[in-house]
């Protein structure tokens, strides 16, 4: 890949501020939630990771949103992706949250539960179930998987989902208050659990969190009215994806189409909006991406129109938004109604300055997509500022590992 050319947008209403629950920020460029494998073994955030948000949060009154963070064990597993269930995390986040505050910025801590997807193997290690909303595997290959590892998905039991939503989620919305984060992003995106209820394809289940539209966003707005009661729902905000075809959903080729289910959603959140409890922001991944894959134009399927038309507050559209560059005519058409953000994940990974070079107009570095899962620092913190001198030993920097950050106690 070569450097994108764009043009300056300085000007634009890119840069004008807007107000997102109780924070101003003064532009609307959102660092878009981006795994990146980086955490310790016991998902303990780490002195790399606390150096990767520092270095993107320089453009004061910037938003960034981290990379999906596990509310509990039984929420994943993956290897090396940071948890917020335990002190430990707390206070590795706490030191996130304050550089990212002593840039003069914000950060959204979003919680993961990963459901069927998450490694039934890693699972079984860790003496923990495979659970969905039913028990169905996104494919074969993953069935296989399971019950190789001796870990057969199951649906949860409705105490287990009680569970979940006022201790697991409850438990890690006030450890995100004490890691001092400015909002709560909850994943009901690309295929994780919160989706796997909410779509036809992943719920089979015949009781309340099953069958009717009503039934299968349950097991969510239970979540959002308990969330509220503990944060405040001007700190609270969901990521959703009606057109993604991830990891087995099956978008507008679902038994119910994904505008049906996503618009009861939203006008239950308008509703609590309209009875005093707005969210920050509904987040929504536009149909240029499936997953971590460009869609062509041509073949796009679906539009988020209906999103706009139901949700009445802040909106923050990430996917692909550099397509178009060096002009953006789309992602200035998108912030011209003065209440969306956009997301970038990809290219804020090459570019830690970013929104200065947005700014500016300044070249992108290309991203480099073999590194965004690897564990060591090369590609990771190891990109440079518009203009900085290239000085780093990438066998050295491929060394160096995740560490403790200073002053956290890890096992």
């Amino acid at each position: 890949m070569t450097a994108t050319k764009i043009s300056p947008l300085k000007e634009t209403d890119l840069f004008k501020p807007i107000k997102v629950g109780q924070h101003t920020l003064t532009n609307k460029v959102t660092f878009a939630p981006t795994t990146r494998n980086r955490a310790l073994k016991d998902h303990t955030p780490s002195d790399l990771e606390l150096e990767y948000y520092d270095k993107r949060s320089k453009f004061p009154g910037s938003l960034l949103i981290t990379e999906a963070t596990f509310v509990s064990e039984q929420g994943g597993l993956y290897a090396n992706v940071p948890g917020i269930w335990n002190d430990k995390h707390v206070n590795a986040w706490k030191r996130i949250t304050d550089k990212v505050h002593q840039n003069g910025s914000f950060i959204s801590c979003q919680f993961w539960f990963l459901g069927r997807v998450a490694d039934p193997k890693l699972l079984k290690e860790h003496g923990l179930d495979l659970v969905s909303s039913s028990a169905l595997y996104p494919n074969d290959d993953f069935k296989k998987k399971a019950e190789t590892a001796g870990n057969p998905v199951r649906a949860l039991t409705e105490q287990e989902i009680h569970d979940l939503i006022y201790d697991s989620y409850t438990k890690a919305a006030k450890n995100a208050m004490a890691a001092g984060f400015d909002y709560i992003e909850l994943h009901s995106a690309h295929g994780y659990l919160l989706d796997q209820f909410l779509q036809p394809a992943t719920n089979e289940r015949t009781d309340k969190y099953g069958g009717s539209v009503e039934n299968r966003a349950r097991f969510l707005l239970e979540l959002i009215d308990q969330l509220i009661t503990i944060v405040g729902a001007n700190k609270l905000a969901i990521r959703i994806s009606p057109w993604a075809k991830f990891q087995g959903m099956k978008a507008e080729q679902d038994s119910t189409h994904p505008i049906t289910t996503f618009s009861y959603v939203l006008h239950e959140l308008q509703k609590r909006a309209d009875n005093g409890n707005e969210f920050a922001y509904v987040s929504i991944v536009e149909p240029r991406v499936q997953g971590n894959v460009d869609v062509d134009k041509s073949e796009q399927k679906g539009d988020n129109t209906f999103v706009e038309q139901i949700w009445k507050g802040i909106i923050l559209k990430s996917g692909n938004y550099t397509y178009d560059a060096p002009h953006f005519n789309t992602l200035l058409n998108d912030i011209s109604d003065n209440r969306t953000l956009v997301g970038f994940s990809r290219y804020y990974t090459s570019n830690p300055d970013l929104v200065k070079r947005l700014y500016e107009g300044w070249d992108l570095t290309p991203y480099d997509r073999d590194t965004f899962y690897t564990n060591n620092n090369w590609r990771y913190n190891t990109w440079t500022n518009y203009n900085e001198k290239d000085e780093v030993n990438k066998d050295a920097e491929i060394e160096r590992l995740a560490q403790a950050i200073e002053g956290i106690k890890v096992k």
